[in-house]
């Protein structure tokens, strides 16, 4: 029974050793930044761009304050990864408006347009991060840059699939021209709201949803008297 007993003791301090090693490496592999991330998103959506430090993004990770230096140089840094992970829920969302659509290029299209607004509407920081002063050069940032780069895309191939279907009118223009015209819509428009533009003049927010429907649901905003010859 002695030498049962010792054997049982020796072993627990062996299995404590154990598990201490498995949450290093766990920390080790990549969690942090991800954690930061998140956090610094968190932040973001509560208190904007300006309730954003370093120190706020360790503390509401519950990491220590030195930790964020692992990973990011400065604020700049971390709102560039909050604004690349901006595009890419963007671009999800965006995405996943058209699927029902597959079959329809110009719902497709407007579909685009509506997700844009609204996604900007439902995350009025994060857009302000995505295409505000703070990170505004963003090919300092190569993932961000390539990030925008993508969601712009998705208009650039909405048009180019709704003139390659033999449903778009003549006149309609394509390409990066086209895409231009209609991201200074969607834009201007997520702008004007996320600014609170539109209530003064009489539109109310249970109505933005309709308002932006009935503005992009006409093929207009592709013809060249929108984008010039």
């Amino acid at each position: 029974m002695a030498s049962t007993s010792k054997t049982s003791t020796r072993a627990k301090p062996a299995a404590r050793k154990s598990s201490a090693r498995v949450s290093k490496s766990s920390y080790h592999h990549g969690n942090l930044r991800e954690a930061l991330v998140d956090a610094a998103l968190a932040l973001v959506e509560e208190k904007g761009p300006a309730g954003l430090t370093l120190r706020a993004a360790a503390r509401k990770a519950g990491v220590s304050q030195a930790a964020p230096y692992r990973h990011f140089a400065d604020k700049e840094t971390l709102l560039a990864a909050v604004a690349e992970k901006g595009f890419h829920n963007m671009a999800a969302f965006m995405r996943e408006a058209c699927v029902p659509y597959k079959d329809d290029p110009l719902r497709r299209l407007n579909e685009l347009g509506v997700s844009y607004v609204l996604f900007s509407v439902q995350h009025p920081n994060q857009f302000r991060v995505m295409f505000g002063p703070e990170v505004a050069d963003k090919k300092k940032h190569a993932d961000l840059h390539k990030a925008a780069q993508q969601t712009f895309s998705l208009l650039t191939q909405g048009i180019a699939d709704y003139t390659g279907s033999g449903q778009a009118p003549a006149e309609i223009k394509t390409g990066k021209e086209a895409a231009l015209a209609a991201w200074a819509i969607v834009h201007g428009l997520s702008s004007l709201i996320v600014d609170g533009q539109l209530e003064p003049i009489g539109i109310k927010k249970k109505d933005i949803e309709q308002v932006v429907r009935s503005v992009l649901a006409s093929d207009q905003i592709l013809q060249s008297k929108f984008v010039g010859s």
